[in-house]
């Protein structure tokens, strides 16, 4: 014995409120998500005024919160959450039917776009990318995104890549890790650099293609081809 006190306390785990009206979409989200032992739901809400309250009590660190609800939808709860919550990390739940609603979306600071009946790895690593201060897209919601916002400008890709071109290939490689849904401490493993060197890289980019968060930075890094795996 080396007389060093051990710490073997278990790792925090990621605190979860899940926001949908309806409660079977309810159940599967929260058994898919529940399963992962580092993930724990620890309220549900039925609609986006519920979630705020919620939120204001259990101050989790992710809120997943259905675009479509009652009374106060996902839109408008998550900006009264990053202005009541701003440690709470937002993320959008989707369908397939609902281009506006995420278009509108992206403006409102959310951290990231979830298919409701999406791959259960995807629901899981978004909540895990949206802990770690990341943005994360499910690559099928990223698609239909980019198809909404291409309609009617076939030279959309090569604009996103034009306005790229000022970047270093150091800030273009971050730009990508962003539009992979990696943290700062991940992209700084993957570069070899320290974490503040990224957040600077990050902070830099998004101020000098005015862009407000990382999930606008991550939709330009899929309009440019900087991100594949998509289909």
């Amino acid at each position: 014995m080396n007389g060093i006190p051990q710490d073997h306390s278990p790792a925090r785990r990621v605190r979860v409120l899940l926001a949908d009206d309806e409660a079977l979409i309810r159940a599967g989200i929260r058994a898919v998500i529940g399963a992962d032992p580092s993930i724990e739901v620890v309220a549900e809400a039925a609609d986006g005024h519920e979630a705020v309250e919620l939120a204001l009590k259990h101050r989790p660190d992710v809120a997943l919160l259905d675009i479509r609800m009652p009374r106060v939808d996902g839109l408008r709860a998550a900006a009264e959450l990053r202005a009541a919550v701003p440690a709470t990390a937002l993320v959008m739940l989707t369908t397939f039917s609902e281009d506006e609603y995420i278009v509108r979306a992206l403006d409102s600071g959310v951290s990231g776009f979830l298919l409701k009946s999406g791959d259960p790895r995807e629901l899981i690593a978004g909540v895990q990318a949206a802990a770690a201060g990341a943005a994360f897209l499910s690559p099928a919601v990223a698609r239909r995104v980019l198809t909404h916002l291409g309609t009617g400008r076939l030279s959309r890709a090569a604009e996103a890549r034009a306005r790229l071109d000022p970047l270093t290939d150091r800030e273009r490689q971050v730009v990508a890790l962003v539009g992979s849904g990696l943290s700062n401490a991940e992209i700084g493993t993957a570069l070899h650099v320290v974490e503040g060197t990224v957040k600077a890289h990050v902070s830099s980019v998004l101020g000098r293609l005015e862009l407000r968060n990382r999930v606008q930075l991550a939709i330009l890094a899929y309009e440019a081809g900087l991100v594949t795996g998509t289909g």
